[in-house]
């Protein structure tokens, strides 16, 4: 039942995606950047709102708190969770046809969560390994010619859109893979607990990698919810092309790391 459920879902949203782009002016793959409409700005706004307030009353101090830990902790602990999310990136590299990236990124993997004890130390890239591109599901969905459609913001997760909302569900459709991992080769698996730790400290670690940035786009935007908003999806655009250009908005960087250099 659960999976037919999350299925519907995923229908509906990109059924909502192709119904939205119809008019010519949504279309948003690797051949077309064209503008994203903001079909529920109303409630995004109000989304947007309730999103600041949290992160003003507890993800922000939590991350300066964070902060505060020493340097080679908080490297390590990046590390650790760049390491897992290749679990995530493995796959799209196949559905996406690049065979030689998800053979690169599975020995990057295995190095460094073996001799790197669990992804802390990126002995892979000591190794001379290329650096490492995160792929997720909206972006396969993308590079297959779906547009994004409408542009959402979702309570806590913040910005995205249809196409990358109906991406986050195929993980949990298919049994996220960060849960399904398996711990020193045994079967010992992680825990919804430990699962859903991880994704909180995801969060907190880019809060913290981007306080400074994140104040002074709001500081600079006319509009912060705007300003949001454009940099997300040039970031997406970026990503879904594979391409490393600046972002047109105050700083260079990308959405997963605008902090900064």
């Amino acid at each position: 039942m659960k999976k037919f459920i999350i299925t519907f879902l995923i229908s509906l949203l990109l059924t909502m995606n192709v119904s939205a782009g119809t008019d010519g002016e949504n279309s948003f793959t690797k051949k077309n950047s064209g503008q994203v409409k903001d079909c529920f700005e109303k409630i995004n706004r109000t989304t947007f709102k309730f999103n600041e307030a949290l992160d003003v009353a507890i993800i922000e101090p939590i991350a300066k708190a964070y902060r505060v830990l020493p340097s080679p902790v908080r490297a390590g602990t990046s590390n650790a969770l760049d390491n897992l999310s290749s679990l995530v990136t493995i796959p799209n590299n196949i559905l996406q046809g690049e065979f030689k990236k998800a053979g690169v990124n599975t020995g990057r993997f295995v190095i460094n969560t073996t001799v790197g004890i669990l992804g802390i130390f990126n002995v892979a890239q000591k190794l001379g390994f290329s650096e490492y591109e995160k792929e997720d599901y909206g972006q396969t969905l993308g590079t297959m010619g779906i547009s994004p459609g409408c542009y959402l913001v979702l309570p806590i997760l913040g910005p995205s859109t249809i196409r990358d909302t109906a991406g986050s569900f195929i993980n949990i459709l298919g049994g996220d893979p960060w849960y399904n991992a398996s711990i020193n080769g045994n079967n010992e698996y992680l825990s919804k607990t430990q699962y859903a730790a991880t994704k909180i400290l995801t969060g907190v670690n880019f809060r913290a990698q981007n306080i400074d940035s994140i104040e002074n786009l709001k500081k600079n935007s006319i509009d912060f919810y705007a300003s949001v908003k454009s940099l997300y999806l040039q970031d997406r655009q970026q990503k879904i092309s594979n391409k490393n250009g600046s972002l047109e908005i105050i700083y260079d960087g990308n959405w997963e790391e605008i902090e900064s250099q």
